[in-house]
């Protein structure tokens, strides 16, 4: 199984997109400051994943998420959270 997953940043309210097949270790290497595109954005909160049965399905919909679309539906998706006070809060 593979992850298509979403981060938003508390520092400064960026999202990053990503993918993994270790939802739970990919998150602490991320809050630990392990990966280079992450480590000066931290705290990082995870808002957004999706399986997928295959890598190929997981990078492609990576790609996705990453594009002016993509984000429109992540946006979108998660409007009623990203309007709430929740996703400070933790």
């Amino acid at each position: 199984m593979f992850y298509t997953y979403v981060l938003y940043s508390l520092k400064d309210g960026m999202f990053y997109t990503g993918y993994t097949s270790n939802l739970d270790l990919r998150m602490k290497a991320h809050n630990n400051g392990e990966v280079y595109s992450t480590r000066n954005r931290l705290p990082l909160k995870l808002i957004y994943f999706e399986s997928c049965l295959n890598q190929q399905d997981a990078t492609h919909r990576e790609k996705y998420l990453k594009t002016t679309y993509g984000k429109r539906y992540i946006r979108n998706r998660l409007k009623n959270y990203l309007n709430s006070d929740s996703i400070t809060q933790g």
